[in-house]
């Protein structure tokens, strides 16, 4: 009788220590934020799971830096964060969503090299209806010794980052990111509590057939985002279109699909708002970052995202990402709109 051939599996932390063993100056560092990083992601999947049987459910009353109202798992979801770096010198600083200033970690003591941006719980809306989460992080090093000062953080470029990505939490728990060498993904094994490899190098589709936009805000567009959506939504055999739109409130949840079967995703400016919802430095750059790892584009409409220099540590921008071809073409609208 055959045998059943078992492929061994590749865990996150053989494949991080692998994917830099070349690199004298590293030393282990970037395997050990991994798997903290990846140790926030574990632990917020689990109160998840639980959420409806607990008292993490509902809003805590407060409002964000964003003004957006806090849920209670929001908060939840930045103390994890929080608390696993606690003790870990190799980072000096968190910036998040839900925090007016950066978080400056004490046992680092000013000697750590990192910092680390993150939006703890993307699509916060969903959470009620039991709909997908994410997390998004990215990684940036940090010049010099003692505690950065807010110029440190702010001169930092998404084309700098060291790394990039995201948990998505939904039917099971998937973490995908770059540190600059392509797309990895991993799912999380429950059994074992491990994330396990599970596609490698991911590439995007230089242009497919989804969009992702929340519509309702269409009256509130400039002509050329309501133009190129018309152009998506207009019947042509020959470019593949109409496009089919498909938006969950998620923004890792919708880039995700986008990821894998192309297409793009847009959160664009408003007429009265220009500089959009998504925020800069901990949404739009990370995921640009790495879809442009996978060969798509991440644009505000008129120029790269990840060639921005902040202004701001909670800096908003529009955004346009997803396949090349496409997020080429949503710039072809909006530029021609600008030159009118």
């Amino acid at each position: 009788m055959d045998h059943l051939q078992m492929t061994p599996r590749l865990s996150l932390f053989s494949h991080t220590v692998r994917e830099h063993v070349s690199d004298a100056e590293d030393s282990g560092e970037f395997s050990r934020m991994m798997m903290q990083i990846a140790l926030g992601g574990k632990l917020i999947a689990r109160d998840l799971r639980k959420a409806g049987l607990s008292q993490f459910l509902g809003s805590t009353g407060l409002i964000n830096v964003q003004g957006e109202e806090v849920q209670k798992l929001d908060e939840r979801a930045n103390q994890i964060f929080l608390e696993v770096f606690e003790h870990q010198k190799l980072v000096s600083t968190l910036v998040s969503e839900e925090m007016e200033k950066p978080y400056l970690i004490k046992e680092a003591d000013g000697k750590g090299k990192y910092a680390i941006f993150l939006d703890p719980l993307d699509g916060s809306s969903n959470i009620d209806v039991n709909a997908p989460l994410g997390s998004i992080f990215s990684i940036h090093r940090l010049p010099g010794e003692g505690f950065p000062t807010s110029e440190d953080v702010l001169r930092k470029k998404g084309c700098e980052q060291v790394a990039a990505g995201y948990f998505l939490y939904g039917s099971s728990v998937l973490l995908v990111y770059t540190c600059g060498h392509g797309v990895q993904q991993f799912t999380l094994d429950q059994e074992t509590g491990e994330f396990f490899l599970s596609a490698n190098n991911l590439q995007i589709p230089k242009r497919g057939k989804i969009y992702s936009v929340n519509e309702g805000n269409r009256q509130k567009w400039c002509s050329g985002t309501k133009n190129f959506l018309h152009y998506l939504q207009e019947p042509d055999s020959q470019t593949g279109r109409p496009y089919s739109g498909r938006y969950s409130g998620c923004f890792v949840a919708d880039m995700h699909r986008v990821l894998c079967k192309g297409g793009l995703y847009m959160y664009p400016g408003e007429l009265k708002k220009p500089d959009g919802k998504l925020r800069l430095m901990y949404e739009a750059a990370p995921l640009a970052f790495l879809v442009e790892q996978a060969g798509g584009l991440g644009s505000t409409g008129v120029e790269r995202v990840n060639q921005l220099t902040p202004h701001a540590l909670h800096q908003r921008v529009p955004l346009y990402i997803g396949s090349q071809d496409d997020v080429t073409k949503a710039e072809e609208f909006l530029q021609s709109e600008s030159t009118t």
